[in-house]
């Protein structure tokens, strides 16, 4: 291991479905220097491995050398805290057990941590971010799928095997739409991602065939939940149905998760959170109104303050510092 007692920064990693973020961290929980990569996890992971190590050593070397950094912390779907491994991840086409922090840790010489990235996130802000302060708090992610990280008394809820908290595969319509990769059908993550923007998208098009639409100019390849939200923003009904239907299921699991946890906050962040109001008042709307009467009006329902990604990279630098 190359570090020295003098040792002051940490790279922080977050992989996700589609691209890999990174920066480096020094103590103060300050960013000082990052960039990304894609995902690329459809070649094998030694592949990956080696672009990241391609991209981060020239910011190792410009920032005092290996022995200025004490290690490295990683986000990661599956990620499990006891093992180091990626295992079975639904949104990397990886398949099985990946040894990452093994192949990361052997690849930079530095101490590699590992975390689900949900979880990583949600360190981040209570660290660093919205939830500085509180001991009780749930961070959702709406990105290319839904991550959650679920906060008690101070302490990351990881359960018994690592993997506590997947409330993006939690059930929230009986024999719902089928979700691609797990088999499962109703959950979370194919309705309130980005993924699932889309295809709500498409699906309320072809219901209503006959009425003009702005997302209809676009071709089916080129629909995503940006193009869903700019349409949506020039006033098309459409496209503001799309984000009330996936605000109302959104809601309605929030409030779920707050009669079994009862949080001071929950926290979203992530692509789809760019949508902002459209996407924040079904939201809220339904969340209040499925909640049973010693919850209401109680729980914080806010979108991070820390730029997007940054949440999950001064996370998973915390595994770390």
């Amino acid at each position: 291991m190359s570090t020295t007692p003098s040792s002051k920064l940490v790279i922080g990693i977050d992989i996700g479905g589609t691209g890999t973020k990174f920066g480096i961290v020094n103590q103060e929980g300050e960013i000082i220097a990052q960039d990304k990569i894609p995902t690329n996890s459809e070649k094998p992971v030694n592949i990956f491995v080696d672009n990241l190590f391609e991209k981060i050593h020239p910011l190792i070397e410009s920032n005092g050398g290996i022995d200025n950094f004490l290690g490295i912390g990683m986000g990661a779907p599956n990620g499990n805290i006891y093992t180091g491994n990626i295992e079975y991840a639904a949104n990397l086409h990886w398949k099985g057990i990946v040894p990452i922090a093994h192949l990361v840790s052997e690849k930079f010489g530095l101490k590699t941590s590992l975390t689900n990235d949900a979880n990583a996130a949600a360190m981040g802000e209570m660290i660093y971010g919205a939830a500085k302060g509180m001991k009780h708090f749930i961070t959702i992610t709406l990105g290319t799928g839904v991550g959650s990280g679920i906060v008690i008394d101070g302490k990351i809820v990881v359960g018994n095997d690592g993997f506590a908290g997947e409330l993006g595969h939690t059930i929230v319509r009986h024999n719902g739409r089928l979700h691609p990769l797990t088999g499962s059908k109703g959950c979370l993550e194919v309705y309130a991602s980005a993924t699932g923007v889309r295809q709500t998208a498409i699906e309320f098009l072809q219901e209503d065939a006959s009425k003009h639409s702005l997302l209809r100019n676009y071709k089916e390849a080129e629909l995503t939940s940006e193009t869903v939200y700019d349409c949506a923003v020039q006033g098309d009904e459409i496209a503001k149905k799309v984000f009330d239907f996936t605000g109302e299921i959104l809601g309605e699991a929030l409030a779920n998760f707050v009669m079994f946890s009862s949080p001071q906050a929950i926290i979203l962040f992530g692509g789809l959170t760019k949508a902002g109001s459209f996407i924040m008042t079904p939201t809220k709307e339904a969340m209040e109104k499925n909640l049973y009467q010693v919850f209401k009006n109680k729980v914080q329902l806010v979108f991070s303050n820390l730029k997007e990604s940054d949440a999950a990279i001064l996370g998973a630098s915390a595994l770390v510092f």
